[in-house]
């Protein structure tokens, strides 16, 4: 077998007998859709989806210097993190590029689990093994160790709380405990990547069939049905959140990316990172970078990543993710503009489509928010 195959998830076969249309991602094998992308996308809108995001690669770091050596390798404030609650944050090069974004849960006063991106995770590992020289610390690779099942909607509450009795009403949104679903043990996290109400479940990947089983069960009646990866993709991008690869890179820093608000200059001690973000957060407040903002078609054709946005003939920015949007019913992108044309409601903003300078509405993101 090459080391070029991709790799499987443990619920493989079981999207194969669900007639899904597979996809290498990351080097994964990866369901991309069982049926109608449109379909599974209202789905997760108005009722229930479930998701195999096996695939995202989990680092657990440990020992009496594991919080110490996150706030040295990352650009959060993870000592502040309390038990039980995870953050959203990022990994930087020492030059300020984004090597990825990544939740980390705090699972116990000296026990974290860092969640990267599958196509960075093995970047995210050797970053944290690297800088955890000199820390009291252990980094492990525990990718193998979790399959990762999200059932993502408004019914996502009410379908697990049929199959667990962790109190679901007390878990806040970036919270996680563990659990027993359908006699399953699993981190139960209150986390997501669509816009909507959800939960992600950690499990051993030998469970992970006869969770995903249990959850279709209880499931059905509320309307829950099986999602991949292309509908997880226009969910994210109606609800604006970023994507590696797309809205982040190693040339952005997160002032570039709008995203300043994730660094904390005012945690104790250096952090990597540190001196050339200050400055790139100095140089942003005074002349702001492009700006990251929702561009809505006007008419049918569908912007991709990296077609130019212009204005009158000139260009001022880049599209970094587009697709037709089914709750809008339009196609819808994200782009960087200048800051001058960044403004929702600015006049004459077009992208160009393969030479037809298509019109399209500046808003702000995200496009679509859940009635909480």
């Amino acid at each position: 077998m090459s080391s070029n195959a991709p790799r499987h998830t443990a619920l493989d076969a079981l999207h194969r007998s669900l007639g899904a249309t597979m996809t290498d991602f990351a080097g994964w094998d990866m369901p991309l859709r069982y049926g109608s992308e449109r379909d599974e996308h209202l789905a997760v809108r108005t009722k229930a989806g479930l998701f195999d995001l096996s695939h995202m690669g989990e680092i657990t770091v440990t020992g009496p210097g594991a919080a110490a050596l996150l706030n040295y390798a990352l650009v959060g404030n993870i000592a502040s993190v309390g038990v039980g609650r995870a953050r959203y944050t990022m990994i930087c090069r020492a030059d300020g590029g984004i090597l990825d974004d990544l939740i980390v849960y705090r699972l116990q006063e000296q026990a974290y689990m860092v969640v990267a991106n599958a196509s960075n995770a093995q970047v995210v590992l050797d970053a944290l093994t690297e800088r955890a020289d000199g820390f009291d610390a252990v980094v492990r690779d525990d990718r193998d160790a979790y399959a990762l099942i999200a059932v993502q909607g408004p019914e996502s509450p009410g379908i697990l709380k049929s199959l667990t009795d962790a109190d679901l009403d007390g878990l806040k949104y970036y919270a996680g405990l563990p659990g027993t679903v359908a006699g399953v043990p699993a981190l139960i996290a209150r986390t997501g990547y669509t816009g909507e109400d959800g939960f992600e479940l950690f499990v051993d990947p030998a469970d992970a069939e006869k969770l995903w089983q249990a959850l279709t069960e209880a499931g059905a009646p509320a309307g829950l049905v099986p999602c991949g990866l292309s509908c997880r993709d226009t969910l994210r991008l109606e609800a604006g959140m970023p994507l590696y690869g797309h809205e982040l890179s190693t040339s952005l820093t997160p002032f570039d990316a709008g995203l300043g608000r994730v660094v904390k200059f005012e945690k104790e001690g250096d952090f990597v990172g540190r001196e050339t973000l200050t400055e790139a957060a100095a140089l942003a407040e005074k002349n702001p970078p492009r700006v990251l903002v929702g561009l809505i078609a006007e008419g049918r054709r569908v912007p991709r990543a990296g077609y130019p946005v212009v204005v009158g003939g000139k260009v001022i920015g880049e599209v970094t993710s587009g697709a037709p949007s089914p709750t809008l019913g339009r196609p819808i992108a994200m782009a960087y503009v200048d800051a001058a044309h960044a403004a929702p409601g600015t006049a004459g903003v077009g992208v160009d489509i393969r030479g037809s300078h298509e019109p399209y509405e500046v808003v702000a993101l995200p496009f679509y928010r859940r009635q909480k």
